[in-house]
C-alpha cells in the first residue's frame, strides 16, 4: 500500500476482532516509530505494548471507559521520556516527537491491515500506575491495536480551499 492510499483508508477503529496480532506485524509498526524523525534526532521515547488482558481492562478506566481499549489484543502506549526540552518555536519538542512517531506506527498498522484509535482522553495518572511508568515520563497518546471488525466509512473532510493559504495567513 502506498502511503497515499493509507492516508485516505486509515480509519479510528473501534471494534476489533477476538484475533491476535502477529510478531511480525507487530514489530514493523514499532519498527515505523523507531525510524520517525525526532528533534535534534534525539528520539527520547519509549513504546509500551500492553498485552496483558488485565492492564488493557485497567486502562479501559483510565482511558474514560471507552471500552474498546480493553476489546483489542494489544494496546499502544507512547511515552516521552524527556519532557523539558523545547523548540525554538516554543512548543515543547516531546508532543511533536512522539506525536510523529505515533503517526507513522498508525499508519503502518493501516498498511498492514491493523486497526488503531489515537486515545487522547485519558487519566495520565492512571495509566501511569498501570504501566508502573516513572513520575518524569509523560505519556503522549495510546491506540489499541487489532484487526477492525469491519470498515468503517469515510468522515467528511474539510477541502484544501478551506485549510490552506498561500504567502500570509487569510
Amino acid at each position: 500500500m502506498e502511503v497515499a492510499t493509507a492516508l485516505r483508508e486509515r480509519r479510528s477503529v473501534r471494534s476489533f476482532e477476538n484475533r491476535d496480532v502477529e510478531e511480525e506485524k507487530l514489530r514493523m509498526v514499532l519498527e515505523a516509530g523507531r525510524l520517525s524523525p525526532s528533534a535534534v534526532n534525539r528520539q527520547e521515547w519509549k513504546f509500551i505494548v500492553v498485552r496483558s488482558a488485565d492492564k488493557r481492562k485497567k486502562l479501559v478506566d483510565a482511558a474514560c471507559g471507552q471500552s474498546f481499549v480493553g476489546q483489542a489484543p494489544l494496546v499502544l502506549v507512547a511515552c516521552a521520556t524527556e519532557s523539558m526540552a523545547i523548540m525554538t518555536c516554543g512548543q515543547p519538542a516531546y508532543t511533536v516527537d512522539v506525536s510523529i512517531a505515533f503517526a507513522y506506527m498508525i499508519l503502518q498498522a493501516c498498511e498492514l491491515g491493523l486497526g488503531t484509535c489515537w486515545i487522547g482522553a485519558f487519566k495520565e495518572d492512571k495509566v501511569k500506575e498501570i504501566l508502573v511508568i516513572p513520575e518524569d515520563v509523560r505519556v503522549v497518546a495510546m491506540s489499541p491495536l487489532g484487526y477492525p471488525t469491519h470498515k468503517s466509512p469515510s468522515r467528511p473532510r474539510k477541502g484544501l480551499a478551506e485549510i490552506v493559504c498561500f504567502d500570509e495567513y487569510a
